[in-house]
């Protein structure tokens, strides 16, 4: 079992390659109105980027009830974009939800759900 920090080369890329996403993100919303499917996406927030990202995740679970790993993968790709440009369109950076995360380290997902505020 892998500790945590304990990050191989392939990982690291895929992090990389997730926080590349998240700066051409940025820069796009920055840039304001170019043509671009992210300034579109963008344009429309919030109703646009929510109603994009529901629409994923719902793919990704045909595909997860498909069971062919490309499909998949293509799937979770679009979701985790669609992710990123929600993120960005709330105002909320990964880092914030990467500390969530972070905080839930440990516990149990039965214990963590009984302690949210309803």
């Amino acid at each position: 079992m892998k500790k945590p920090g304990d990050i191989k080369g392939q990982e690291i890329r895929a992090l990389e390659i997730l926080l590349r996403l998240r700066n051409v993100i940025r820069d796009r919303a920055a840039a304001g109105a170019q043509p671009s499917y992210t300034a579109k996406l963008l344009a429309g927030a919030p109703q646009l980027p929510a109603r994009k990202l529901a629409e994923e995740a719902v793919e990704l679970a045909l595909a997860a009830v498909g069971g062919v790993k490309s499909e998949i993968a293509a799937e979770a790709a679009d979701l985790l974009y669609h992710l990123l440009v929600l993120l960005q369109s709330a105002d909320v950076p990964l880092e914030d939800v990467c500390a969530i995360l972070e905080s839930r380290e440990g516990i149990s997902g039965i214990t963590e759900k009984a302690g949210r505020k309803k």
